[in-house]
């Protein structure tokens, strides 16, 4: 079979910066053996397959090494796509293992409507990699969700991925306020366990980021910086029980997978 692929860089307006997703366009279903091999083909921390359902796609994100229930990079990279190549609607439904996902043109930017994960107060097992003591630590369906005491913190992060693999769930996820205010809040992703050492930028995390800063800070708009070597910026919007994500992307690299 040979299907159209890409490569978009999702939550930037450059390319070779924010987080690389591969967007595979499919006409039929596929095995998840082969879409799981395509991933470890593509080698970026999610690769999207879309297909044709409906009122909408199929959307399912794959690592090189697992499928995972939600991704927002990959998301908002699918959107890109599908728009540049003609979606004609503003507005795409996506079916996926998280239930309805939407994305829309919002001006310049794509608008996504995700779930809120919001973490719950749990203990964080000892990650000596982590320098700082945690202010705060938690947990919600996918990750654990750390609190340090600066974004300083935050970027000398120097970590041991053997031993944060050894947490379990998909990941760890660490932030902390801006003091410089040019963001709200700052942070990285650490996802060993799922394949990908440190995820550039990550959209599903900011579904926690969201409700714990909006708390914090007292207002529901919020923007965060993901300080990986990359980095990227994701502007957020809680509604309820909802986090509406919102940022650019790029499309570096256009073919055609041939299997």
């Amino acid at each position: 079979m040979s299907c159209p692929i890409l490569v978009v860089d999702a939550f930037t307006d450059r390319p070779f910066s924010g987080n690389p997703a591969g967007v595979c366009l499919l006409d039929q279903e596929v095995d998840a053996s082969w879409m799981q091999s395509v991933a470890m083909e593509m080698n970026h921390a999610e690769t999207a397959f879309l297909v044709p359902r409906g009122d909408g796609f199929g959307l399912r994100w794959f690592t090189p090494t697992v499928e995972v229930d939600l991704c927002g990079h990959a998301t908002l990279a699918s959107a890109h796509a599908l728009f540049e190549r003609g979606f004609s609607r503003d507005t795409i439904r996506f079916h996926t293992r998280s239930g309805i996902l939407t994305a829309r043109r919002d001006g310049g930017l794509i608008e996504l409507d995700f779930p809120a994960e919001p973490p719950s107060e749990a203990e964080l097992p000892t990650i000596r990699s982590l320098g700082a003591p945690p202010v705060w630590t938690g947990k919600n369906r996918m990750d654990w969700f750390v609190q340090l005491p600066t974004a300083r913190d935050v970027r000398a992060i120097h970590p041991d991925f053997s031993e944060m693999a050894g947490l379990g769930m998909r990941g760890l996820i660490v932030t902390a306020l801006d003091e410089t205010k040019e963001y709200d809040f700052v942070s990285r992703c650490f996802f060993p366990q799922s394949g990908v050492d440190e995820d550039p930028v990550t959209g599903s995390a900011h579904c926690a980021f969201a409700p714990f800063w909006s708390k914090r800070l007292g207002k529901l708009e919020t923007v965060g910086y993901q300080a990986s070597p990359r980095g990227g910026v994701v502007r957020m919007r809680l509604e309820g029980d909802r986090v509406k994500l919102r940022g650019s992307a790029v499309t570096v690299l256009s073919g055609e997978l041939r299997t």
